[in-house]
Parts: C-alpha cells; structure tokens; sequence
C-alpha cells in the first residue's frame, strides 16, 4: 500500500495536533518542491536515517516497440534513484530474525 500526501498529512496533523493542517500541508509543499528542484539541478538529496535520492543519465539508445516489434529512438534522459540508508535497512528487515 502506497503513502499519499493526504495520508501523510493526516498522519501528522494526528501526531502534532499544535500545528493547523494548512501549515503542515505548506510544510511538506515547500519540502518536497525542494527535493524537487535539488534532483533537476542535479544534485543529491540525503535524508538522514532514511536515504539518498540522486539521479543518473539514461544514454539515448534505440528500442523496440513490444507490440509491433518497430525500433525507436528513445533519446537521453535523466532517472531517479534511491538508496535507503543502513538505519532503515535494518528497521525494515529487524522482525525477520
């Protein structure tokens, strides 16, 4: 089950009920507009105890279209990749001992 924003939102106006729903919804705006425009720039985003989100170039290449078996070109471009970190790895995986 994945997260969304209105969960998460909730999830904190639950756990911090001193702070109105509009500010923490601005809070993690600003948070994630950030991550957002660090990763254009390039640069790498580290979060501490969580992870590390950092983007790589994709070369351009030819592909094949499944459905038709055509070739096309699927030019250069930059993916988003994420490296949790030792901490989390180990909350994740600690129940299966």
């Amino acid at each position: 089950m994945a997260i969304v924003k209105s969960k998460l939102l909730k999830k904190l106006s639950e756990n911090y009920p001193n702070f109105l729903k509009k500010d923490l919804n601005k809070f993690t705006d600003i948070i994630l507009n950030e991550i957002k425009r660090s990763l254009k720039r390039g640069d790498r985003v580290e979060l501490r105890g969580f992870g590390v989100f950092f983007t790589k170039l994709q070369k351009a290449r030819i592909s094949r279209n499944p459905k038709t078996g055509e070739k096309v070109n699927t030019p250069e471009k930059k993916t988003i990749h994420f490296k949790m970190s030792k901490d989390l790895f180990k909350k994740l995986n600690e129940n299966e001992e």
